[in-house]
């Protein structure tokens, strides 16, 4: 069992901090609610561009407040990012592959809050997440001691989804999520 979740409530403002960071707390049908109307609305593809770019900035900006927050460098932030956002409730997320010099890495997702909270919904459902890794692995080169080892700009998608499949009394195609990072095509 993944240790607790560190919050801190300022009695003054209500405002609530998860290593030093400003935190909201909301149910999560309220956040897939209003994630699925604005997909709808904007359509799927130019909702997620638009996520992709928010997440990825997200990410990079979690990442650099995080290292200098905890003294922790390299893919250990990277790590620890993947566990908050377990601990956060977003779902269960695993590197099974990294390797930042190349821009490579292989992350696995059970349980993720978009396929839990939309059970009647099938396809690719977790794709608002890509953006967060592609983020997270250009902080890591970004900030690597060695430029000879760092690695290019990434691209990051979802490959496989735990949604795939599953809506109308299916079972699920695949038990887990997956999304690549790779090289950002020149």
């Amino acid at each position: 069992m993944q240790p607790q979740l560190p919050i801190e409530v300022d009695p003054e403002t209500g405002v609530w901090t998860t290593d030093a960071l400003p935190m909201l707390y909301v149910p999560r049908h309220f956040f897939t609610n209003n994630h699925a109307a604005v997909e709808e609305a904007l359509g799927l593809d130019a909702y997620a561009a638009i996520l992709y770019k928010a997440g990825y900035k997200s990410a990079y900006f979690w990442c650099d407040k995080e290292a200098k927050q905890h003294g922790i460098s390299g893919m250990a932030v990277f790590e620890h990012y993947l566990n908050r956002l377990s601990q956060r409730g977003w779902g269960q997320f695993t590197i099974r592959e990294s390797d930042p010099a190349t821009a490579h890495a292989q992350i696995e997702l059970r349980n993720s809050s978009f396929v839990l909270a939309q059970p009647d919904k099938a396809g690719k459902l977790c794709y608002m997440f890509a953006g967060w890794f592609a983020g997270a692995m250009d902080w890591v080169n970004d900030t690597a001691p060695d430029t000879a080892k760092k690695g290019p700009p990434s691209f990051s998608r979802e490959v496989q989804c735990a949604g795939a499949g599953h809506a109308h009394g299916h079972d699920h195609a695949h038990h887990h999520c997956v999304f690549e990072v790779s090289p950002l095509a020149a």
